[in-house]
C-alpha cells in the first residue's frame, strides 16, 4: 500500500493529497528515511510524522483496504513516540494557548470581570514593551513628500 494512502487511511491526514504533500516536502520517514508519496510500506515499518517540533513515530500493525472509523485506528498502527517527545508537544501546544489567550472549551464567553483581568493583563504587557520612537525621525525627511501618483 502507499504511504500516502495509507496515512490517509489511518486518519493522520484528513485527505490524501495533503499526506501526499507531507511527503513531497520531507516530513515523512520510513524507517527513518525521507519518502515520496508512492513508496510503498509493509506491517512492522516504522512511520514518523513531522509534528512540530519532534516526528511523531508509529509502527504498522496491519495494512488495510480503505479509511476506518477512528475507533479502529488502533488495529493498524501503535504509536512508539517517546514521552518526552510526546511532553514537547503538549508544552508546546499549552504555549501556544496561552500566547493567544485561548480558552477552555466550554468555559463559555468571560464575565465581566474576566474580560477586566484580560484587559489588564494585555495593558501591562504593552507597558512593558513600550517603544519611544525618536521625534526627530520628522526632520529627517526635510520636507519630502512622497507622490504617490507615480510623477516627480
Amino acid at each position: 500500500m502507499r504511504i500516502d494512502k495509507f496515512l490517509f487511511c489511518v486518519r493522520l491526514f484528513k485527505t490524501r493529497s495533503q499526506a501526499a504533500e507531507a511527503c513531497g516536502r520531507g516530513r515523512i520517514l520510513v524507517n527513518g528515511v525521507a519518502v515520496k508519496p508512492a513508496r510503498e510500506v509493509k506491517e512492522g515499518d516504522e512511520v514518523s510524522v513531522k509534528a512540530n517540533p519532534v516526528f511523531r513515530k508509529y509502527r504498522i500493525s496491519a495494512l488495510l483496504k480503505s479509511r476506518v472509523g477512528a475507533a479502529k485506528v488502533p488495529l493498524y498502527i501503535t504509536e512508539t513516540t517517546s514521552q518526552e517527545d510526546l511532553l514537547k508537544l503538549k508544552l508546546m501546544s499549552d504555549m501556544a494557548r496561552v500566547s493567544y489567550g485561548v480558552r477552555d472549551r466550554g468555559a463559555g464567553r468571560p464575565t465581566k470581570k474576566d474580560r477586566r483581568e484580560i484587559d489588564r493583563f494585555y495593558d501591562d504587557a504593552e507597558d512593558d514593551f513600550d517603544v519611544d520612537f525618536d521625534d526627530d525621525y520628522d526632520d529627517e525627511l526635510d520636507g519630502f513628500t512622497p507622490d504617490f501618483d507615480g510623477e516627480e
